[in-house]
């Protein structure tokens, strides 16, 4: 390969003509010409066959690897407070070991390169750990390991922890996945480089089933932009690529951690706030979710009202939805729109299920409803003419000539019901909203007043969107296959919320039925510039839950959980909701189930 070298001031001039040939380099050994790769230009005047094996070892990773996979890893890791400046280059290097031996197989000149570029690294590596004392363990690290590929390394002059982290780098020429590329890096960081890691915060199994849209606070940190959210993961991804490939630290600061290890509120003072934030936050909000029907005044009343104690700082955000009231028609509301039309598939190749569910509960219902009305008739000046009554007229001053039936206010019932619309439900979104959907056709079909309501949490935001309300005609019921899993859950916030209004009906027996998978979970509330929420997850989560659940039944509303989630979270929904909850395995047995709890509720009463 030709060694040509570009001096700093003519950089500007030839960088298209370096970046190009960067580019190809990339593509000739990934073998894709469609992977966008973005060359670092400006390090190549100083460190040019550092810069080259860059691209040799990205494209040769993106050959035999999946590089999105390891860069939702490293952002999920980096989300729960992993340190930048260890886990990146950590991830560099284990990155090397995997692709070496089929970079030296394929393409014998490389071999080169990758001298030439390790040598470049050791000068730049050992000014760093001239001072071994006060030198952080990943340079030691990297040291060793530049040594080792340089063949100029000795057992016993080896740091004991460097060597550890060292053999486990190098057993990845045996891996097969990007798995074992993971679980080596997960292996060091958490027993060498941070050992209470995963103390503070879970295992690797933890970090990975964190849902992606949890991420989405990082990314926004990063890009600063007001794309899709979509968009800006793949961005901030992108830029992450970047650095965790490279072998070279240029920023040695530390970040920030998102999360104290406690998980406490995260202190915000007022003079941080940042209005521009604030606004940009609430604009895409309303992108994602659609207009919110409240005034100002109505929102600033109902944030006061309910976002105390461990909701302090949240924000609620009330609405119909994007398909039904959009800011503009953007990608978030092609997916939604993609999103009915699937959840409607699934209705119309289920259709005769789940009809019969609804008339199976509906006639359920309504023979429950006959039973316990005691109507009782009585002599009233309007209502249905009694002719044997006419005589009375002009001949008495009784003009009571009619009947009238009067309901007891005891038979009078109004339902809730709450839908659990957070990311975990992606899976079953179909499912979920043909449950809701059944509920709501068969209490309009039994005549009674019901509102429904999907909720998540996004940003510190408690959406909630109103499917349909009390008083709306039937065919409002279609609404409800607008249901999309998204975000996080704050259920405790949206169970005080919705058992509020709940509270104003005029109905004497109110019942709430909340359908969802036992895990509330809020841990995305990262939000620069605004004040922060508290993390809502695992215990103290539960017992907010739990407590909001108890309070709304002290109220007398009864509360029943339709538990729609995995087998293993049941504890969890038996510790909120107690005896009164359904576990729903196979849609077919749906009505029977709820139809259950509905009658012998509605006997009790």
């Amino acid at each position: 390969m030709e060694d040509v070298r570009w001096p700093a001031e003519q950089l500007e001039e030839h960088r298209l003509e370096i970046s190009n040939r960067i580019r190809n380099l990339f593509w000739t050994v990934s073998g894709d010409y469609d992977i966008e790769f973005e060359p670092d230009t400006e390090k190549y005047v100083y460190s040019k066959q550092t810069v080259l094996y860059e691209a040799v070892k990205q494209g040769a990773f993106a050959r035999y690897f999946d590089q999105k996979k390891l860069g939702m890893y490293l952002m999920k890791k980096l989300h729960f407070s992993a340190g930048e400046d260890m886990l990146l280059p950590l991830a560099g290097l284990c990155m090397d070991a995997a692709v070496n031996c089929f970079i030296i197989r394929e393409r014998l000149g490389t071999k080169e390169i990758r001298e030439q570029a390790f040598r470049e690294l050791e000068k730049a590596e050992e000014e760093q750990v001239s001072d071994k004392a006060g030198t952080d363990l990943i340079h030691r690290i990297r040291l060793l390991y530049i040594r080792h590929v340089l063949e100029n390394t000795d057992d016993k002059g080896m740091d004991p922890q460097a060597k550890i982290a060292l053999y486990k780098i190098l057993s990845l020429k045996d891996a097969e996945n990007t798995e074992d590329v993971i679980n080596v890096i997960d292996e060091i960081y958490n027993h060498v480089l941070d050992p209470s890691f995963e103390k503070r915060n879970g295992n690797l199994e933890k970090i990975l089933n964190l849902p992606d849209m949890a991420l989405a606070n990082d990314a926004w940190q990063e890009c600063m932009t007001d794309e899709q959210m979509e968009d800006i993961i793949q961005k901030y991804l992108s830029n992450l690529k970047k650095k965790m490939i490279s072998l070279d630290i240029r920023n040695k600061k530390k970040k920030r951690f998102y999360f104290s290890p406690e998980n406490e509120e995260v202190p915000e003072s007022s003079e941080n706030i940042n209005p521009q934030a604030v606004r940009r936050i609430r604009e895409y909000v309303e992108l994602n979710y659609g207009k919110s029907y409240l005034s100002e005044s109505e929102q600033a009343r109902v944030n006061r009202k309910f976002c105390t104690g461990i909701h302090k700082n949240c924000i609620l955000y009330l609405t119909d939805g994007i398909l039904q009231n959009p800011v503009i028609k953007n990608n978030q509301y092609r997916f939604s729109q993609l999103q009915f039309e699937k959840n409607k598939a699934y209705y119309g190749n289920n259709h005769w299920i789940i009809k019969r569910n609804i008339s199976m509960l509906a006639e359920s219902l309504k023979r429950a409803f006959i039973i316990r009305k005691d109507d009782f008739v009585s002599r009233s000046d309007a209502g249905q003419l009694v002719p044997e009554r006419l005589w009375k007229i002009g001949r008495t001053d009784d003009d009571k000539l009619f009947n009238r039936k009067k309901r007891s206010e005891d038979s009078e019932f109004v339902i809730d019901v709450l839908i659990d619309s957070s990311g975990s439900q992606a899976g079953r979104q179909a499912q979920v909203a043909a449950q809701g959907y059944i509920i709501s056709e068969a209490l309009s079909q039994a005549g009674i007043p019901h509102r429904v309501t999907g909720y998540c949490a996004f940003w510190g935001y408690t959406v909630l969107q109103r499917f349909r309300d009390y008083e709306d005609p039937r065919e409002t019921n279609e609404r409800i296959f607008q249901f999309r899993a998204y975000a996080n859950n704050r259920d405790g916030l949206a169970l005080k919320t919705v058992c509020s209004s709940l509270m104003e009906r005029p109905e004497k027996n109110k019942i709430l039925i909340v359908l969802s998978d036992g895990k509330p979970c809020d841990m995305s509330i990262q939000r620069p510039g605004t004040r922060q929420p508290k993390i809502y997850d695992g215990e103290g989560a539960v017992k907010d839950t739990a407590y909001e659940v108890r309070r709304a039944r002290n109220q007398g509303i009864f509360v029943i959980g339709i538990f729609v989630g995995n087998e293993e979270e049941l504890s969890v929904e038996k510790r909120i909701y107690g005896k009164d909850f359904a576990y729903i395995r196979n849609i077919s047995n749906f009505s029977r189930m709820v139809g259950t709890f509905l009658r012998r509720q509605i006997d009790m009463e």
